[in-house]
């Protein structure tokens, strides 16, 4: 979950989160699940 002042920075931290996570994972040697495509709520 990320939060911000506006949409647009929200976005932006959810982009880095999910950066950071992805970076971990493949730190660990965990998978890293395949896009599915784009969330009809998102």
């Amino acid at each position: 979950m990320a939060d911000g002042k506006s949409y647009q920075e929200a976005l932006g931290n959810a982009e880095q989160m999910i950066d950071e996570w992805i970076e971990t994972a493949t730190s660990l040697g965990r998978p890293i699940p395949q896009p599915k495509g784009r969330l009809a709520y998102a």
